[in-house]
């Protein structure tokens, strides 16, 4: 427990300085990330005997994440088809080295993992707007990424604690055995508040706000259990052991991963309309 939480103290101060940071500092942070995570995606699979195409897969995110610092959704898209196009080619050079299914894992962990990675540099990268603050005055796209994390930490946490306290009707115990009902609403509660209370201190609105920590704890969980879907699937229990005491890199993104995309787009749709 002491090693997870110095970890996670480390990790929550990295972060910290990174989001400020913004601009190349965050890309650069988000490329290695998602390459990182990518790695570990490769390795789950390729334990059941697959062999996702690992060099295609750090080329396609490698791209789609420079379109989305440079902004250039036609970028983006070269990527994604270019990355798509390469793996079903790689079939067929490395006919049974590579099979049909390796290329569907390929084609879908390069979109699982790069596009929301790109929506998350999309998202800290938006202006427009400041908000004004006791603690310090923020861009838009600084306060939207601190809304994001924290939304979702906050429904990690109130979940794992409202579980432990009150827990005792499984959510899905065919995927994930710890999960239970209880956890969950602990965890939507929690969201909410944490997401009203940081409405009130940014002077955003309270009912939008409490719409957005109700979409992220579900989301959330949803990230997760996806995660959850596919280690059982390749027989692991944690995506890697590059953090000490929380896991590997997927692991800690699972829910990031569904978020990220939300949030960005609750901002473009909503807080910018």
């Amino acid at each position: 427990m002491i090693t997870r939480i110095i970890s996670g103290v480390i990790g929550i101060a990295l972060a910290a300085y990174v989001i400020q940071a913004g601009g190349r500092t965050f890309a650069i942070s988000a490329a290695v990330l998602a390459v990182l995570a990518w790695f570990e995606y490769v390795r789950a699979f390729s334990r059941r005997g697959g062999n996702p195409t690992l060099f295609t897969g750090v080329l396609g995110i490698g791209g789609i994440l420079y379109g989305a610092y440079l902004g250039q959704l036609d970028i983006i898209l070269l990527a994604v088809m270019a990355s798509t196009v390469l793996a079903l080619i790689t079939s067929v050079l490395l006919r049974g080295d590579v099979s049909v299914p390796d290329i569907g894992i390929s084609v879908a962990g390069i979109a699982y993992i790069g596009l929301p990675f790109a929506h998350l540099i999309m998202l800290r990268d938006l202006s427009g707007m400041r908000f004004v603050t006791p603690i310090e005055t923020f861009d838009l796209g600084t306060a939207m990424i601190w809304i994001m994390f924290i939304g979702t930490w906050a429904s990690d946490s109130f979940a794992y604690f409202a579980g432990r306290a009150f827990g005792s009707h499984k959510l899905a115990p065919a995927i994930s055995p710890n999960k239970t009902i209880e956890g969950f609403f602990g965890g939507l509660i929690g969201t909410i508040a944490a997401m009203v209370g940081l409405g009130y201190l940014l002077h955003m609105p309270l009912t939008y706000m409490a719409g957005l920590g109700a979409a992220i704890a579900v989301l959330g969980m949803f990230g997760d259990l996806v995660e959850s879907l596919m280690k059982r699937h390749t027989g692991i229990k944690d995506s890697g052991a590059i953090i000490p005491g929380h896991g590997g890199i997927w692991d800690r993104f699972d829910s990031i991963l569904f978020t990220a995309p939300l949030v960005y787009y609750y901002t473009m749709y909503v807080v910018l309309r």
